[in-house]
């Protein structure tokens, strides 16, 4: 089946890889890479489908979880330990699963990608419910522990969704939304961590993005729910404050203290001159979204 497969036919512009010079073998990289966003922007309507989804889980008090093999399960995990960081999530919230376990991370774990009990069982070990949404990652689209994956996620109720880099992917039949990046040979034949794992990062980026956006945890493009971990992440919270609220540096590190370290706090407190619990209580009826607790 993989020679039906457009990520693994062979890219006309490199038959000669090997006799190209370094500077022609970067030059066609670089034209090829530049296809990858057009293809995603086929995509969009879908992948808006998929953030909703997401939303919609979270909302519920379920969870995001990724589920691939090889560099498709580290591009799900990536994206998921970003999170915490960058938005303030508990590290259950957003989670990446890969074929092999963590070990598969950094090593190659054969056969683990073709287990489909490992998948049943990875999803049962971290409780996965009706709340949460599983969204699968596969180049191919094929991979038997993902498919495995999603069709244990519909058997208990859970959302689903899919990310694949071909049409008419075998998995995308198992998922409640399917994104198919069309993103055509690579420059070496079947090496998907290229353009299509590019593809997968660049919607991987948007889902987890939009998603936390519109859970309330970013007002006008600032990272408000950002967690101040060590030294550069507590200047980088001040720093977000002077810019929400229009302050200098001194005014934004004397609410950020008032306001226990809580960004979003230190921000409503500034702009509508209240106090630490007027500007909790707001928060807090707003479900997190400042725009909406400054209204």
């Amino acid at each position: 089946m993989l020679e039906h497969l457009t990520t693994e036919q062979r890219n006309n512009k490199t038959r000669n890889l090997d006799e190209m010079t370094t500077e022609e073998i970067l030059q066609v990289m670089n034209e090829e890479d530049k296809t990858v966003a057009i293809a995603v922007s086929k995509e969009l309507e879908q992948i808006e489908k998929l953030v909703q989804k997401v939303i919609a889980s979270f909302r519920k008090g379920g969870r995001l979880i990724y589920m691939g093999a090889g560099t498709s399960g580290r591009l799900g995990i990536l994206d998921a330990v970003e999170c915490p960081p960058t938005f303030g999530t508990e590290k259950e919230m957003v989670q990446g699963l890969i074929a092999g376990g963590l070990e598969a991370f950094t090593n190659a774990v054969e056969g683990a990608e073709d287990n489909e009990e490992l998948a049943v069982k990875d999803l049962q070990s971290i409780g996965l419910t009706e709340k949460d949404i599983v969204i699968g990652i596969a180049a191919s689209g094929r991979t038997p522990y993902v498919i495995s994956g999603l069709r244990y996620a519909r058997q208990i109720g859970a959302a689903t969704g899919s990310i694949a880099c071909n049409k008419g992917a075998e998995m995308s039949k198992y998922a409640d939304i399917s994104v198919e990046v069309e993103t055509g040979p690579e420059i070496l034949t079947g090496s998907t961590r290229l353009k299509a794992g590019t593809a997968q990062k660049m919607v991987l980026n948007m889902i987890s993005t939009a998603s936390m956006i519109g859970i309330g945890k970013v007002y006008k493009n600032l990272m408000v729910d950002v967690q101040a971990t060590n030294v550069k992440l507590k200047e980088r919270a001040k720093r977000i404050i002077m810019q929400a609220a229009d302050v200098d540096a001194e005014t934004a590190e004397r609410y950020y203290e008032a306001a226990q370290g809580h960004v979003k706090t230190a921000i409503i407190m500034i702009l509508l001159q209240c106090s630490y619990e007027e500007a909790t209580e707001r928060l807090q009826k707003a479900n997190g979204f400042v725009r909406r607790a400054l209204q």
